[in-house]
């Protein structure tokens, strides 16, 4: 594969499946937003903000399979089923363990959470009533992710991407009529956007199940080999895995302590940058594509003993990436007024916020975009997880997070500014990041 004919093409076997993916993934929640973006600005901060929830309880479960998808692809380039198929367990136990804990705090304590993040009652009371049902596809999410990144690590892209496609169609129809009361089904607001979301998981989480118990399927087993752990195999596991866990939720935890920040600074300036972070997500999903199949390569690579092929691998997917990165930031800074366009009866405020954050959106995606390939596909990739830990956590906390409050707390600063500042954290990770990358000592083979 070192020509690159057959590098692009298997890149792209992989990249493409996952992308599209990730685009009906973030077109789900997109979906969300612009339908209750009709309901006003509270509704849209309420829910934005319950979210959070959520996307803290999905950046665990997302350290724990992309940590885990660095173990599958050695494996599965050196064709060691068994150890494969314990990895995918174990990180399906994390992600339900964890799942639980969410699910009963979204229910029991729903508007203690939101109200940590804003105090508007009004945001609170409508975001509390949607985290306390749309908790209840916590699990299922769980499982989702978990499977879903192993089968991918093992060369079955197809199946996630047809799990998210029935995912996407249930979620579209059933937001639709229950939002709305459309059909004679009853009029739910809020409430239906989170019953459409239940129903979305269902689906994804049981064709997943299904793919994954049948056929030739290397993550199938008895329950008895599947979760036969011993002492060693855990102590690898934590060694890989625990790094990019910690990595993912305190990355996770800062994106909260950011929407804190934007929340002082009041109601329309967190509803813009809802609006903003949901139309950011969806044009991310190339690079996202990207980064997920520069993981799985350079992952198999070194698990089949090819360390000269990971270097060059590592730059064709810093150059692709950038010049792919160039075109989205173009297009996004250029036309925000387009993009605004698909959410119907903002206010003026909250549409004049939105339109001018584009803008710094557009310039600062291609650094972000370079970031994703950085740590989730070379670091994360060549099983240097501590040193991706160390540098998203120290540009986050001790660049980003800081900043964020400094300009909307201190310097009392109108929203777009707070979210440069914010965006520091890139700036600082895409600096320490290239060094580490240059001195090739990220390339690791796990035993």
């Amino acid at each position: 594969m070192l020509n690159s004919k057959d590098f692009y093409k298997e890149m792209l076997a992989i990249a493409i499946p996952i992308a599209l993916q990730n685009l009906i993934v973030s077109s789900l929640n997109t979906l969300d937003t612009v339908m209750i973006s009709t309901l006003g600005s509270a509704a849209i901060a309420g829910v934005g903000l319950a979210n959070q929830v959520f996307f803290f309880y999905s950046m665990i479960c997302f350290g724990t399979g992309t940590g885990s998808s660095v173990m599958i692809s050695q494996y599965y380039g050196r064709r060691d089923f068994d150890n494969l198929k314990k990895v995918n367990a174990l990180s399906n136990l994390i992600a339900f363990g964890t799942g639980i804990i969410f699910t009963l705090l979204a229910i029991l304590i729903p508007q203690q959470l939101i109200g940590l993040m804003i105090k508007d009652p009004l945001v609170i009371e409508a975001g509390a009533k949607y985290l306390r049902l749309v908790a209840l596809s916590y699990i299922l999410t769980g499982f989702s992710f978990s499977t879903g990144i192993s089968l991918r690590s093992t060369g079955n892209p197809k199946a996630p991407l047809v799990a998210a496609i029935v995912g996407f169609v249930c979620n579209a129809f059933f937001n639709y009529v229950f939002i709305f009361g459309k059909l004679g089904f009853p009029e739910l607001g809020i409430l239906g956007a989170a019953v459409g979301t239940i129903i979305a998981r269902t689906a994804e989480a049981s064709i997943l199940l299904y793919v994954s118990t049948r056929y030739h399927c290397p993550l199938r087993g008895r329950l008895e080999e599947l979760f036969d752990f011993s002492q060693e195999f855990i102590q690898r596991f934590i060694k890989i895995t625990l790094p990019v866990i910690i990595n993912e939720t305190f990355w996770g935890l800062g994106q909260i302590m950011y929407s804190v920040a934007y929340a002082k600074v009041g109601t329309d300036a967190t509803a813009a940058i809802q609006i903003v972070i949901a139309i950011q997500n969806m044009a991310y999903v190339l690079v996202r594509g990207l980064s997920n199949s520069c993981t799985i390569i350079l992952g198999k690579t070194i698990g089949q003993g090819l360390m000269d092929a990971v270097y060059p691998y590592a730059m064709r997917f810093f150059k692709l990436g950038t010049l792919l990165a160039l075109i989205i930031a173009l297009f996004i800074g250029l036309n925000p007024d387009l993009l605004l366009s698909f959410f119907g009866h903002l206010s003026p405020v909250v549409y004049d916020l939105s339109r001018t954050l584009l803008i710094f959106v557009g310039f600062l995606f291609t650094v972000r975009a370079f970031n994703s390939i950085l740590v989730v596909g070379v670091l994360r990739g060549g099983g240097d997880t501590q040193y991706s830990m160390y540098l998203e956590m120290g540009s986050v906390w001790l660049v980003g997070v800081p900043l964020a409050f400094i300009g909307a707390v201190v310097l009392k600063l109108p929203i777009q500014w707070v979210f440069l500042m914010a965006s520091m954290e890139e700036i600082t990770k895409a600096s320490f990041g290239l060094l580490r990358v240059r001195s090739k000592k990220w390339v690791h083979e796990i035993n």
